[in-house]
């Protein structure tokens, strides 16, 4: 039995069977090697990457930037040829003069049609007069009449005189109401005019807009990619011109299924960057995905067809970096790195909070 085992073959093949039963220990996470540490290399580095595009066609004049320089929130990156907006805005002014001008007409024809009913109340008041004396003169020759003092031809005077007074007043008041009809169509064409006013101004606005987005500015503070524009290149609504890359970074880590368990926001994790030779930075658990990464791929897997392999799925876990490490201003959106997650470590309160 001794002289068996002293045998170097077959301690190499006990050693051998000995290594394959902990590699499968291992790979399984059985004891001894069951473990609260969950590690994946599938982790990456992500920011916000703004992407510039014009909002107006023309021809570039300006790119006072270049690739990878530092940008401030406002800096020009590049301007179009100004002169047809501008013409434009020229052009919106003096529509705007013109639909101004009509409202201020119609507020003159208002007092003028104001001034007209006036005039008509007057004419009317003056037809009333003429009517009492005709009234009053009628009377006065109808007694003198029938007492045989007044000839036949004074009474038919005296009574087409007052038939006339009020044929006046009637057209009097007629010219009252032609009036007062005047002057209300004039108000209510007013609103018209009014919303031309305010779609002048508008288009003014609009103009002005154009104008101003001739400089495509920096969003916000940070590092400029691929200047992809030129000098004299014609460019439209949507050109990608370059990138704008803010200092803010996370790291997406997509574990796999079976490691979620016990993983909670606010734990504390270990970040190792490729590009910094492996050096360590500390972040935190923000949030988990709400889905599994094959649900939002663009064509997806039909497991219903064929023969059927289960596959671990991933599921993407947000990172933030911990403020106040040196090594955090070197990161940027796309680097490798490597992430370790202790479950058995409870999560930071205020941290799982924010």
């Amino acid at each position: 039995m001794f002289k068996f085992l002293r045998s170097p073959t077959t301690i190499i093949i006990l050693l051998v069977g000995a290594a394959g039963i902990l590699l499968v220990l291992y790979a399984w996470r059985l004891p001894p090697f069951v473990t609260s540490v969950e590690t994946t290399d599938n982790a990456y580095v992500r920011g916000y990457v703004t992407i510039m595009s014009p909002q107006v066609s023309g021809y570039v004049i300006d790119v006072p930037v270049k690739d990878y320089q530092q940008v401030k929130k406002g800096d020009v990156l590049a301007t179009i040829d100004d002169r047809i907006y501008g013409q434009k805005v020229a052009q919106a002014r003096a529509a705007l003069d013109v639909q101004k001008a009509s409202l201020s007409n119609s507020h003159q024809q208002e007092r003028s049609g104001e001034a007209n009913v006036n005039s008509a109340r007057a004419e009317i008041d003056g037809a009333n007069a003429a009517l009492k004396r005709s009234q009053l003169a009628w009377e006065r020759v109808s007694n003198l009449s029938n007492r045989g003092i007044a000839s036949e031809s004074e009474s038919e005077q005296a009574q087409a005189t007052l038939q006339q007074a009020k044929a006046a007043l009637n057209q009097a008041q007629a010219a009252l109401e032609v009036a007062k009809q005047n002057l209300s169509a004039i108000i209510v064409s007013r609103a018209s005019l009014e919303a031309g006013v305010a779609g002048a101004e508008a288009a003014v606005q609009l103009a002005e807009i154009d104008l101003e987005n001739i400089a495509i500015k920096a969003p916000r503070d940070g590092r400029l990619g691929e200047v992809g524009v030129r000098v004299g290149q014609y460019v439209t609504a949507g050109t990608q011109l370059m990138a704008v890359v803010p200092q803010d970074v996370w790291v997406v880590a997509n574990f796999k299924e079976t490691q979620l368990d016990g993983m909670q926001v606010g734990q504390p994790v270990s970040i190792a960057v490729d590009a910094l030779n492996r050096r360590s930075l500390n972040g935190h658990i923000e949030r988990f995905s709400p889905a599994a990464g094959s649900e939002f791929a663009v064509i997806k897997a039909d497991n219903a067809t064929g023969n059927f392999t289960k596959v671990a799925q991933r599921v993407g876990v947000r990172i933030g970096i911990d403020k106040g490490q040196t090594l955090a201003v070197a990161l940027t959106p796309g680097l490798s790195v490597v992430v370790q997650v202790d479950k058995s470590v409870e999560p930071q309160r205020q941290t799982a909070e924010k």
